[in-house]
């Protein structure tokens, strides 16, 4: 099973990055994901169930850790393309 996790972390500071948003920067960064987008007002992360998991619950200790008051996120899964599927 392939999950996608999506999150913030809170406070905001528009100057530069708090320590928790940095902290949670480096454990989807440093996870075994297939994809990382992080961006200055929410960051995605995909791979699979084990590692999006084991990345959540680094993110959530670390984070909260660092300073974070609030931590959003949301967990979907997503479908995995079959081999061959889209190629003619």
């Amino acid at each position: 099973m392939r999950l996608r996790v999506e999150f913030t972390t809170e406070p905001f500071d528009l100057d530069e990055a708090p320590a928790h948003a940095v902290v949670a920067r480096e454990v989807v960064e440093a996870a075994e994901l297939d994809e990382v987008d992080v961006g200055p007002f929410g960051n995605t992360a995909e791979g699979g169930a084990d590692a999006v998991l084991t990345a959540v619950d680094a993110l959530l200790r670390r984070s909260l850790r660092a300073g974070a008051t609030r931590i959003s996120l949301q967990v979907n899964v997503v479908e995995e393309s079959v081999a061959g599927e889209g190629e003619r």
